[in-house]
């Protein structure tokens, strides 16, 4: 048994799809629709964001971070996923596998923490709407911004730490076409103990964290619906929470599928880590965009006042 240390800078092997290997170049259309559609949306959202005065609110600019994290996951991912698929290009360096699953990992906890502000926003504008503006003001919003990604970085860098001191001598083959902490760790020939409690730690301590407080947020928003006294305004008032919760709901289903699958589905066929995998990177970059065009009258608005603008100008 070969036995290399991460000092010797390992090489780790990638995976695409388990068993279809000789259809990569087909699957990677699908794949590169995905990636065009996620980061024009995204990009499209920050763009309007930016430029449209009407957008400037604390819901759209916490909007605008939810697509920032989205591009960054999308961008994270993206030459290993593309590589594997075009060029068969498997390799990846032990600095460079860390390097991607610290940002993977970045961004997710960082959609995490802005899915929670984002319920925040609305509990808010809901239970105080006359106060809305004076709570949520682009200071606070900015100070929140800087929470959300120093929690971030504080929690993952210590994850990164534990691996490098691990030695690898298992098979060096991960599981996805991107590296994953869990993936990474189950490679070492080491005592992982003090690794896996930390990680379950970190999940614990941001989505899980997060979820329980935006569980509790909606509470508070339905209590405070309830107490309107016109089904009318009680209607008006929950629909502008329906985008959110879809956006909460495709983000937490996949990332806790996933966390699952690799902490007690070991007897699960190789084909269904890859597919939760991939659904859990990718589908909440693609969906957040539509569904807040489709579910927001504003970013509806000010999509056809950047089509007319640009319709003007041919």
């Amino acid at each position: 048994m070969s036995i290399f240390h991460n000092s010797t800078s390992p090489t780790f092997i990638l995976t695409g799809v388990p068993g279809l290997e000789w259809a990569h170049v087909w699957i990677s259309i699908p794949f590169c629709c995905l990636y065009f559609t996620a980061l024009s949306g995204n990009t499209l959202i920050l763009f309007m964001v930016l430029t449209e005065p009407t957008l400037h609110e604390p819901m759209y600019y916490f909007l605008s971070m939810l697509s920032t994290t989205d591009i960054g996951l999308c961008i994270s991912t993206l030459v290993t996923v593309l590589g594997i698929f075009w060029l068969n290009a498997r390799e990846i360096s032990f600095n460079a596998c860390l390097s991607q699953m610290f940002f993977i990992h970045l961004f997710t906890f960082m959609e995490s923490s802005v899915l929670l502000a984002m319920a925040f926003d609305r509990f808010v504008a809901i239970s105080n709407p006359l106060r809305y503006a004076a709570i949520l003001t682009h200071a606070r919003i900015a100070q929140i911004g800087l929470a959300v990604v120093t929690r971030g970085t504080l929690i993952l860098i210590p994850l990164v730490l534990l691996l490098k001191r691990l030695v690898f001598c298992h098979s060096h083959v991960l599981h996805h076409s991107y590296c994953f902490h869990p993936d990474v760790m189950k490679l070492s020939c080491s005592d992982t103990k003090i690794n896996s409690a930390f990680g379950l730690t970190a999940i614990i301590s941001t989505a899980g964290v997060d979820s329980i407080f935006i569980l509790l947020s909606y509470v508070l928003i339905i209590r405070s619906v309830l107490s309107i006294a016109s089904p009318e305004e009680r209607k008006k008032a929950f629909s502008t929470c329906i985008s959110h919760i879809t956006a909460v709901a495709i983000f937490y289903i996949p990332l806790i599928s996933l966390s699952f699958v690799h902490r007690f589905g070991k007897r699960a066929p190789p084909y269904v880590p890859t597919l939760i995998a991939n659904v859990y990177l990718l589908i909440p970059p693609v969906m957040n965009p539509i569904i807040y065009s489709v579910k927001t009258k504003q970013i509806q608005k000010a999509v056809l006042k950047l089509l007319c603008s640009k319709g003007h100008l041919f």
